[in-house]
C-alpha cells in the first residue's frame, strides 16, 4: 500500500463510511472511475470488500465501444466480474422530454440499482471527487439554493458511495501516472453544452488565484452542515412548547419570536407540509409573522398564507390556500 492509498484508507475510516461486503463499482473508463476502481482494488482487503464492476454505454459518442473494451481489459487484469449495458439515452430523452444528461443519469441509475440487487451489492461506488463537490455547490448557489447549497456531497447517500469525495481530480490522475495506468478521456466534458461544463474553466481560473479553494469550500460546507444541524435540533426541541404541526398547517405560540427563529421554524414545518421553502419567501414571511406573534390581532393574510389567531389556546394558526393578496 503506497502513501496515496493509505491516505484514502484513513479518510474512509475517519468519515466512518461503513462499507463492507459486495460493492458494485461504476466504471466509465475515465480517469476518476479508473482511479476509483484501482484504489478500491488495492484497499479491498483492508476494507473487507468484494468488488464487481459495472459499465454503461450511453451510445452518445463514437468512442463508446473503445471505452467499453478498455474497461473489459482492466477488469480482466484485476480478475473482476464485469456487467455491461447499452442504454438508449437519446430515445429516453425524447420520450421524456428531458436533456441528454438527465436521461443518461436516470437510465444509468435504474440499471445500476438492478445490477446491484442482482449481484448482491449493498453499495454502488462512484468516482465523485472534490472537484465535483465545488462544481455542484456553485451550480446550486447560482440557482438560488440558499444555505442548502452549502451541504457537502455526502460520501454515503442511500445506495451511492463516493469514497473519493475529498480528493482532487488532478491528484487522482497523478496517482494513475505513478502506477503507469492509462485511462480514457471523454472530450465532451470540455464542451460547453451543460452548465457544469461551463463552470469548469471558470473554477480553474479561480484555482490559479486560490489553489486550496476546493479544500476550503469543503471545510466551510462541513461547518455549515453542522450549524444547520444544531439549528434544526433547537427547533425540534421547541416542538410542542412553542410550535406544533396541525393537520394542513402550523400553530405558533403567541409570544416574542426573532425573525431567524421564525424562519427556521417555518423551514422545518414547511418541509413536512411539502410547502415552498424558497429563501426569499421565508425572508419575506418571517418579519410579517414575527410581528403578529408578538402583537396578536385579527386574522390576516400575506400572499397565499392565512393567519388565524386563537386566543383560547394562545397560538396563531398559519395555513396556506387560495386566499386574497395581502389584507393588511
Amino acid at each position: 500500500m503506497n502513501r496515496f492509498e493509505a491516505d484514502l484508507l484513513a479518510q474512509i475510516q475517519r468519515r466512518g463510511d461503513n462499507v463492507s461486503g459486495r460493492v458494485l463499482v461504476a466504471c466509465s473508463g475515465g480517469g476518476d472511475s479508473v482511479a476509483l476502481l484501482v484504489l478500491l482494488w488495492s484497499l479491498r482487503r483492508s476494507l473487507g470488500l468484494e468488488l464487481s464492476v459495472a459499465h454503461a454505454d450511453h451510445g452518445l459518442r463514437p468512442e463508446s465501444p473503445e471505452d467499453a473494451d478498455f474497461v473489459r481489459q482492466l477488469c480482466r487484469a484485476l480478475d473482476l466480474d464485469l456487467a455491461e449495458a447499452s442504454l438508449g439515452v437519446r430515445a429516453h430523452a425524447e420520450t421524456q422530454r428531458i436533456g441528454l444528461e438527465m436521461a443518461a443519469r436516470e437510465l444509468r441509475w435504474d440499471w445500476l440499482r438492478q445490477e446491484a440487487q442482482q449481484c448482491g451489492a449493498s453499495t454502488v461506488a462512484t468516482g465523485h471527487t472534490l472537484d465535483d463537490h465545488s462544481e455542484t455547490v456553485l451550480l446550486r448557489l447560482a440557482r438560488g439554493g440558499g444555505l442548502g447549497s452549502l451541504h457537502p456531497l455526502a460520501p454515503r447517500q442511500n445506495l451511492r458511495w463516493s469514497p473519493l469525495i475529498e480528493l482532487r481530480r488532478a491528484n487522482l490522475r497523478g496517482y494513475l501516472v505513478s502506477r503507469n495506468l492509462p485511462w480514457r478521456e471523454d472530450a465532451t466534458n470540455a464542451e460547453p453544452f451543460t452548465a457544469r461544463n461551463r463552470w469548469r474553466p471558470l473554477l480553474e481560473d479561480l484555482r490559479q488565484e486560490a489553489p486550496e479553494l476546493d479544500r476550503h469550500l469543503f471545510e466551510t460546507h462541513l461547518q455549515a452542515a453542522e450549524a444547520e444541524g444544531l439549528a434544526h435540533a433547537l427547533i425540534a426541541s421547541w416542538e410542542g412548547s412553542r410550535w406544533r404541526m396541525e393537520g394542513n398547517g402550523i400553530a405558533l405560540k403567541q409570544e416574542a419570536w426573532t425573525e431567524p427563529e421564525v424562519r427556521w421554524t417555518l423551514d422545518t414545518a414547511f418541509r413536512r407540509l411539502d410547502w415552498p421553502r424558497e429563501a426569499s419567501l421565508l425572508r419575506g414571511l418571517a418579519p410579517w409573522l414575527s410581528k403578529r406573534l408578538m402583537q396578536g390581532g385579527k386574522p390576516a393574510s400575506w400572499g397565499n398564507f392565512h393567519l388565524n389567531p386563537e386566543p383560547s389556546d394562545g397560538y396563531l394558526h398559519l395555513r396556506q390556500g387560495p386566499l386574497p393578496s395581502r389584507t393588511e
